[in-house]
């Protein structure tokens, strides 16, 4: 029984919480979390805001690239005039940012 021998002079494993090998996954989180998370959050905040305060009358654009000012406003959709007798309906979230009033009139 030599081997038995050899296991037991080994000692025991050392037991226990070692913070310290949870310590680089911690920063790796936090970095994470105010790198990528928290910028994401507040442009998602801008933009809801955004969304909220669309009216008549407001020149947008949409994420496909169309140029439109506002007809009608509803809850969930918007009526844009994109050209001269041209109307077509897109739902909020599709638009991306409002534009200055008067770029329509300069293309």
């Amino acid at each position: 029984m030599p081997f038995i021998d050899k296991a037991f002079a080994a000692g025991a494993a050392p037991g226990g919480f070692d913070i310290m090998s949870f310590l680089p996954m911690i920063v790796i989180f936090v970095l994470f979390w105010f790198l990528m998370v928290r910028p994401q959050q507040k442009k998602m905040k801008e933009h809801q805001k955004m969304l909220s305060e669309i009216q008549k009358g407001d020149e947008v654009i949409t994420q496909g690239g169309v140029l439109g000012r506002v007809v009608k406003a509803g809850e969930q959709f918007l009526t844009l005039e994109i050209a001269n007798g041209v109307e077509i309906n897109v739902q909020r979230p599709a638009v991306t940012g409002k534009v200055e009033k008067g770029t329509l009139k300069s293309l």
